[in-house]
Protein backbone atom coordinates (compact mmCIF):
# COMPACT_ATOMS: atom_id res chain seq x y z
CA UNK A 1 0.00 0.00 0.00
CA UNK A 2 1.33 3.31 -0.97
CA UNK A 3 0.92 6.15 1.42
CA UNK A 4 1.52 9.62 0.18
CA UNK A 5 3.54 11.83 2.43
CA UNK A 6 1.98 15.13 3.33
CA UNK A 7 4.12 17.52 5.27
CA UNK A 8 2.54 18.88 8.43
CA UNK A 9 1.57 22.48 8.09
CA UNK A 10 1.96 24.87 10.99
CA UNK A 11 -1.33 26.38 12.02
CA UNK A 12 -1.28 30.15 12.26
CA UNK A 13 -3.65 32.32 14.26
CA UNK A 14 -6.22 34.09 12.19
CA UNK A 15 -6.89 36.69 14.93
CA UNK A 16 -5.58 40.14 14.00
CA UNK A 17 -2.87 41.70 16.12
CA UNK A 18 -4.12 44.32 18.50
CA UNK A 19 -3.95 47.77 16.96
CA UNK A 20 -1.74 50.27 18.63
CA UNK A 21 -3.41 53.53 19.52
CA UNK A 22 -2.10 56.37 17.46
CA UNK A 23 -0.81 59.52 19.20
CA UNK A 24 -3.80 61.40 17.77
CA UNK A 25 -6.27 58.99 19.35
CA UNK A 26 -4.50 59.20 22.70
CA UNK A 27 -4.53 62.98 22.54
CA UNK A 28 -8.23 63.07 21.70
CA UNK A 29 -8.97 60.72 24.56
CA UNK A 30 -7.10 62.91 27.02
CA UNK A 31 -8.74 66.05 25.65
CA UNK A 32 -12.15 64.47 26.18
CA UNK A 33 -11.21 63.53 29.74
CA UNK A 34 -9.95 67.05 30.47
CA UNK A 35 -13.14 68.58 29.02
CA UNK A 36 -15.33 66.36 31.21
CA UNK A 37 -13.36 67.21 34.36
CA UNK A 38 -13.35 70.90 33.44
CA UNK A 39 -17.10 70.91 32.86
CA UNK A 40 -17.67 69.19 36.21
CA UNK A 41 -15.53 71.81 37.98
CA UNK A 42 -17.39 74.67 36.28
CA UNK A 43 -20.79 73.21 37.18
CA UNK A 44 -19.75 72.62 40.79
CA UNK A 45 -18.37 76.16 40.94
CA UNK A 46 -21.63 77.59 39.60
CA UNK A 47 -23.69 75.67 42.15
CA UNK A 48 -21.48 76.95 44.94
CA UNK A 49 -21.66 80.50 43.54
CA UNK A 50 -25.46 80.30 43.27
CA UNK A 51 -25.78 78.98 46.81
CA UNK A 52 -23.63 81.81 48.20
CA UNK A 53 -25.75 84.39 46.34
CA UNK A 54 -29.16 83.05 47.31
CA UNK A 55 -28.22 82.72 50.99
CA UNK A 56 -26.45 86.09 51.25
CA UNK A 57 -27.87 88.40 53.89
CA UNK A 58 -26.90 91.93 55.03
CA UNK A 59 -25.25 92.33 58.44
CA UNK A 60 -27.66 92.90 61.31
CA UNK A 61 -25.77 95.91 62.68
CA UNK A 62 -23.73 97.44 59.83
CA UNK A 63 -21.11 99.98 60.83
CA UNK A 64 -18.12 101.39 58.92
CA UNK A 65 -16.17 104.60 58.35
CA UNK A 66 -18.10 105.26 55.14
CA UNK A 67 -20.49 103.77 52.58
CA UNK A 68 -20.15 103.25 48.84
CA UNK A 69 -23.01 102.23 46.58
CA UNK A 70 -22.37 100.96 43.06
CA UNK A 71 -25.02 102.29 40.71
CA UNK A 72 -27.11 99.98 38.59
CA UNK A 73 -30.51 100.31 40.24
CA UNK A 74 -32.39 102.88 42.32
CA UNK A 75 -33.07 100.25 44.98
CA UNK A 76 -29.34 100.18 45.75
CA UNK A 77 -29.15 103.96 46.21
CA UNK A 78 -32.29 104.01 48.38
CA UNK A 79 -30.73 101.43 50.66
CA UNK A 80 -27.41 103.28 50.84
CA UNK A 81 -29.07 106.61 51.71
CA UNK A 82 -31.11 104.89 54.41
CA UNK A 83 -27.91 103.41 55.88
CA UNK A 84 -26.32 106.86 55.89
CA UNK A 85 -29.35 108.32 57.68
CA UNK A 86 -29.08 105.59 60.33
CA UNK A 87 -25.41 106.38 60.93
CA UNK A 88 -23.92 103.20 59.44
CA UNK A 89 -21.20 105.40 57.93
CA UNK A 90 -20.07 109.00 58.08
CA UNK A 91 -20.21 109.66 54.34
CA UNK A 92 -21.64 108.10 51.17
CA UNK A 93 -20.17 107.77 47.69
CA UNK A 94 -22.56 107.06 44.83
CA UNK A 95 -20.17 105.58 42.28
CA UNK A 96 -20.83 105.37 38.55
CA UNK A 97 -23.62 107.91 38.18
CA UNK A 98 -24.50 108.97 34.65
CA UNK A 99 -23.03 112.40 33.76
CA UNK A 100 -26.50 113.80 33.06
CA UNK A 101 -27.81 112.87 36.51
CA UNK A 102 -27.67 115.64 39.09
CA UNK A 103 -27.45 115.41 42.86
CA UNK A 104 -30.89 117.05 43.10
CA UNK A 105 -32.42 114.35 40.90
CA UNK A 106 -30.89 111.60 43.02
CA UNK A 107 -32.04 113.27 46.24
CA UNK A 108 -35.61 113.59 44.98
CA UNK A 109 -35.58 110.01 43.73
CA UNK A 110 -34.50 108.70 47.15
CA UNK A 111 -36.51 111.24 49.16
CA UNK A 112 -33.34 111.89 51.15
CA UNK A 113 -33.01 115.03 53.31
CA UNK A 114 -31.42 117.98 51.51
CA UNK A 115 -29.05 118.69 54.42
CA UNK A 116 -27.83 115.07 54.35
CA UNK A 117 -26.95 115.30 50.66
CA UNK A 118 -25.26 118.68 51.01
CA UNK A 119 -23.04 117.56 53.87
CA UNK A 120 -22.39 113.86 53.46
CA UNK A 121 -23.04 112.56 49.92
CA UNK A 122 -20.49 112.50 47.09
CA UNK A 123 -21.36 111.52 43.53
CA UNK A 124 -18.83 109.95 41.19
CA UNK A 125 -19.34 110.24 37.44
CA UNK A 126 -16.20 108.57 36.10
CA UNK A 127 -16.89 104.84 36.51
CA UNK A 128 -18.40 103.01 33.54
CA UNK A 129 -18.23 99.45 34.89
CA UNK A 130 -17.31 97.47 38.02
CA UNK A 131 -13.58 97.98 37.46
CA UNK A 132 -14.25 101.70 37.22
CA UNK A 133 -16.29 101.56 40.44
CA UNK A 134 -13.26 100.08 42.19
CA UNK A 135 -10.91 102.73 40.79
CA UNK A 136 -13.29 105.58 41.58
CA UNK A 137 -13.87 104.27 45.09
CA UNK A 138 -10.13 103.88 45.61
CA UNK A 139 -9.56 107.54 44.71
CA UNK A 140 -12.28 108.57 47.15
CA UNK A 141 -10.95 106.35 49.96
CA UNK A 142 -7.42 107.71 49.58
CA UNK A 143 -8.70 111.29 49.64
CA UNK A 144 -10.83 110.76 52.76
CA UNK A 145 -8.52 108.36 54.60
CA UNK A 146 -11.09 105.65 55.29
CA UNK A 147 -10.13 102.13 56.42
CA UNK A 148 -13.46 100.30 56.67
CA UNK A 149 -16.10 100.77 53.98
CA UNK A 150 -19.61 99.38 53.65
CA UNK A 151 -20.35 98.20 50.08
CA UNK A 152 -23.94 98.35 48.83
CA UNK A 153 -24.91 96.54 45.63
CA UNK A 154 -27.15 93.69 44.50
CA UNK A 155 -26.41 90.28 46.00
CA UNK A 156 -25.56 88.69 42.65
CA UNK A 157 -23.15 91.56 41.90
CA UNK A 158 -21.45 91.48 45.32
CA UNK A 159 -18.74 88.78 44.76
CA UNK A 160 -17.33 90.49 41.67
CA UNK A 161 -17.58 93.93 43.28
CA UNK A 162 -15.62 92.82 46.34
CA UNK A 163 -13.02 91.11 44.13
CA UNK A 164 -12.42 94.29 42.12
CA UNK A 165 -12.42 96.55 45.19
CA UNK A 166 -9.99 94.32 47.08
CA UNK A 167 -7.71 94.07 44.06
CA UNK A 168 -7.33 97.86 43.91
CA UNK A 169 -7.45 98.39 47.69
CA UNK A 170 -5.95 95.30 49.37
CA UNK A 171 -5.43 97.10 52.71
CA UNK A 172 -9.03 98.32 53.06
CA UNK A 173 -11.72 96.29 54.84
CA UNK A 174 -14.85 96.08 52.71
CA UNK A 175 -18.06 95.03 54.44
CA UNK A 176 -20.71 93.64 52.07
CA UNK A 177 -24.25 94.92 52.39
CA UNK A 178 -26.17 93.05 49.68
CA UNK A 179 -29.44 94.34 48.32
CA UNK A 180 -31.33 91.05 48.07
CA UNK A 181 -33.06 90.41 44.77
CA UNK A 182 -36.50 88.95 45.52
CA UNK A 183 -36.33 86.78 42.38
CA UNK A 184 -33.44 84.83 43.90
CA UNK A 185 -34.91 84.24 47.35
CA UNK A 186 -37.10 81.32 46.33
CA UNK A 187 -35.75 77.80 46.08
CA UNK A 188 -37.00 77.40 42.50
CA UNK A 189 -35.16 80.41 41.06
CA UNK A 190 -33.38 78.05 38.63
CA UNK A 191 -36.61 77.50 36.68
CA UNK A 192 -36.90 81.25 36.10
CA UNK A 193 -35.17 81.95 32.79
CA UNK A 194 -34.44 85.59 33.69
CA UNK A 195 -32.93 84.71 37.08
CA UNK A 196 -30.89 81.89 35.56
CA UNK A 197 -29.56 84.18 32.83
CA UNK A 198 -28.49 86.77 35.40
CA UNK A 199 -26.77 84.16 37.57
CA UNK A 200 -24.95 82.50 34.67
CA UNK A 201 -23.83 85.84 33.23
CA UNK A 202 -22.53 87.03 36.60
CA UNK A 203 -20.75 83.71 37.21
CA UNK A 204 -18.93 84.01 33.90
CA UNK A 205 -18.01 87.62 34.70
CA UNK A 206 -16.67 86.54 38.09
CA UNK A 207 -14.48 83.89 36.47
CA UNK A 208 -13.22 86.42 33.92
CA UNK A 209 -12.50 88.97 36.68
CA UNK A 210 -10.56 86.41 38.69
CA UNK A 211 -8.47 85.43 35.68
CA UNK A 212 -7.89 89.06 34.73
CA UNK A 213 -6.83 90.02 38.25
CA UNK A 214 -4.56 87.01 38.45
CA UNK A 215 -2.80 87.65 35.14
CA UNK A 216 -3.30 91.39 34.69
CA UNK A 217 -4.21 90.69 31.07
CA UNK A 218 -7.04 92.77 29.62
CA UNK A 219 -7.43 95.03 32.63
CA UNK A 220 -8.51 98.60 31.83
CA UNK A 221 -9.19 101.68 33.94
CA UNK A 222 -12.96 101.43 33.73
CA UNK A 223 -13.15 105.22 33.77
CA UNK A 224 -14.61 107.63 31.24
CA UNK A 225 -11.18 109.12 30.71
CA UNK A 226 -7.82 107.42 31.32
CA UNK A 227 -6.37 108.47 34.65
CA UNK A 228 -9.47 110.41 35.60
CA UNK A 229 -9.68 111.25 39.28
CA UNK A 230 -12.81 112.80 40.73
CA UNK A 231 -12.50 115.74 43.08
CA UNK A 232 -14.81 114.17 45.63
Amino acid sequence: MHHSFRPKTKLTSLAPEPMRRSPLRRMLRWCGFVCIVGAAILIAGFLRFADSITTMQPPADPHADAIVVLTGGYQRIDQAVELLEKGAGKRLLISGAHPSTTATQIRKMTSGPANLFSCCVDIGYDAIDTIGNAEETSNWIRTKGYRRVLVVTNNYHMPRSLAELSYVNPDIEFVPYPVVNSDLRTRDWFVDSNAMRVMLAEYVKCLAAGLRNLTGFGRHSGLRSEGAVNDL
